[in-house]
């Protein structure tokens, strides 16, 4: 029998990002040619990085029409330029100053998509040459600059030189600056970017020897500080470690290619990342829904995946991440354990401490609504609150808080989340039981009331028996005195799994796509099925249920909530024939 295993947050994650470049910083930027480069102006392309990132040909002939579609909006452009038109969103600005879509344009491989491609990097570098703006922020001139040496081939021609010194000399003031201004971007992935722009270029570009030789240490030294012992990534979403490999990867294939032992650093993170990947992975293949994770990237995934040699099991505990997968039996349970990173990288984190998903074989169960696709910016606030995850809610509010705008405005939808304070987390295996249990003091500022949680896994999977506690040491209190402290506890379905409430109202059935059926029971004062959404769907926001077990916590100093999941028959020989049962593998 072992003992807890508790969660806490690496000491690694302290380092506070300040905001981005002064006023007087900005003025210095601004003038690239004043800016000190080691690698000097670009003479020679010697490498272009392969391009991981799945493409569509047919943007080509979308391009071709006057359509500009990125980060789900679509731009009419007509007789204009796409770097002339006012941008249909910031996401859809991001990604076209990123230059991503290039690849698209690559394998559409035909002499129209290259012409394309020539002019509309023609004309960014006509068009930008002012450093200000999303177009300069330090990590979305790494993108761009990644995005031009991995399709170098397409936009280049060794028969047109004055275009080929046009391009050079534009990619080395884009470098020149970021060389300035890496430090300035935001923490996490943004940060790591910036210096992967930096090495990428030092390996592809001609007599870079020391870009390389500059940039190496500091990206080693993030790598170390922003991948986690566990394999996490210190933003605590799991998707972020897809977006990390896309790039990780071809970047040691260019040390590899220029005949240069890539750094241990380097190896150690992807190594580490890769089993943390399988760990986040339900039953049906798709991302854990946690802390910002959207739609799972199915074929991303897939492509990163393909270069792990090693196939490690993933871990049980993730104590470093603050997650812990059980596996019993079919059963499958990631549950959220972490306290949250530090402010600066909290602008994602949803308030779902203690929340859990569960799938049994391949059948995903019980989900968190997830956070919507860029298109879907409108669900993004309600995706972090507690109400979205399955885990206890208390007067409809979250069990952190949501900093909020300027003179009191309501919380942007990026606004930064603090809490919730005392986050306890433990793992146990107990022998006749897996135990997963946590407490937070989330409510008890505002509503002087703690929550704990305890699910004990059976150890063939066909239990799980838990226990919600509230504890008000000095009772409920409000600035109102009208609290009545009502609770409710959410198990957001997919969309795959049919619910229904049992005759007594005590009960609800759950008939999973693979025919399995489950049972909810509890000793909730009331329990119902309600409407509810997955918003980590490619397709958008797909409808789906809920079951919730509510109740008012009233005078009690104390009360506890029982529960229980119990597979109640197995799988029938044929899945039930259910149009919704597919939407685990589009990226739900």
């Amino acid at each position: 029998m072992a003992g807890d295993q508790a969660f806490e947050r690496d000491s690694r994650v302290e380092e506070v990002y300040l905001g981005g470049p002064s006023p007087l910083r900005r003025l210095m930027l601004s003038s690239m040619a004043s800016i000190s480069y080691p690698g000097g102006q670009a003479e020679q392309l010697l490498l272009a990085p392969q391009e991981l990132r799945t493409a569509d040909p047919s943007f080509a002939n979308e391009v071709y029409n006057g359509h500009f579609g990125l980060a789900g909006k679509l731009a009419e452009l007509g007789a204009d330029s796409p770097f002339e038109i006012k941008p249909p969103s910031a996401n859809w600005a991001r990604d076209l100053y990123g230059f991503g879509w290039l690849r698209h344009l690559r394998a559409a491989d035909s002499e129209l998509s290259r012409e394309q491609a020539k002019a509309l990097v023609h004309d960014f570098i006509r068009l930008r040459r002012q450093v200000h703006g999303l177009a300069w922020q330090p990590e979305i001139v790494a993108r761009r600059v990644i995005s031009w040496l991995s399709n170098s081939v397409l936009i280049l021609d060794a028969g047109e030189p004055q275009a080929y010194e046009s391009f050079l000399k534009a990619l080395t003031g884009q470098l020149r600056y970021l060389s300035a201004s890496y430090r300035d971007a935001p923490d996490g992935v943004p940060r790591l970017l910036s210096l992967m722009g930096l090495l990428y270029a030092g390996l592809c570009i001609a007599d870079q020897q020391a870009v390389v030789d500059r940039y190496t240490r500091p990206l080693c030294k993030e790598l170390d500080r922003q991948i986690l012992p566990d394999g996490g990534h210190i933003s605590r979403i799991p998707e972020a470690l897809i977006e990390l490999l896309l790039d990780l990867l071809p970047l040691r294939q260019c040390f590899v290619a220029r005949d240069r032992t890539p750094p241990k650093e380097l190896a150690d993170a992807i190594d580490r990342i890769m089993p943390m990947l399988r760990f986040f992975r339900m039953g049906d293949g798709t991302m854990s829904r946690f802390n910002g994770a959207g739609p799972t990237p199915t074929d991303a995934l897939a492509t990163v995946l393909a270069y792990d040699d090693i196939e490690g099991a993933p871990v049980r505990t993730a104590a470093n991440s603050g997650y812990v997968r059980v596996e019993a039996g079919t059963t499958l349970v990631i549950c959220d354990l972490g306290p949250p990173p530090v402010a600066s990288l909290t602008t994602n984190m949803h308030a779902g401490f203690l929340s859990f998903e569960m799938s049994s074989g391949d059948a995903p169960v019980i989900i968190n609504c997830g956070a919507p696709s860029p298109d879907q910016e409108g669900w993004r606030m309600f995706s972090r609150t507690t109400p979205a995850h399955s885990t206890l809610s208390l007067e409809e509010d979250s069990l952190a808080e949501f900093r909020a705008g300027a003179n009191g405005a309501e919380p942007a939808a990026d606004a930064t989340m603090v809490g919730p304070p005392n986050p306890q987390g433990a793992f146990s295996d107990q022998g006749d039981n897996l135990r997963i249990k946590g407490s937070h003091d989330g409510y008890m500022g505002r509503y002087g009331v703690n929550h704990s949680r305890q699910i004990l896994i059976s150890p063939d999977g066909n239990l799980l028996s838990a226990e919600d506690k509230l504890t008000a040491p000095r009772g409920l209190k409000s600035p109102e005195g009208l609290i009545a402290g009502a609770y409710a506890i959410r198990f957001h379905l997919h969309p795959s799994v049919k619910a229904q409430l049992m005759g007594d109202g005590e009960a609800v059935t759950l008939i999973l796509r693979n025919g399995e059926t489950w049972r909810i029971s509890s000793n909730a004062e009331h329990m119902a099925i309600e409407d509810s959404v997955l918003l980590a769907d490619q397709r958008g926001p797909q409808s789906t249920s809920q079951v919730v077990l509510t109740g008012m916590m009233g005078e009690a100093r104390e009360l506890r909530i029982l529960w229980k999941i119990e597979r109640t028959s197995d799988a029938h020989p044929q899945a039930l024939d259910d149009p919704a049962g597919d939407a685990g593998n589009s990226g739900a």
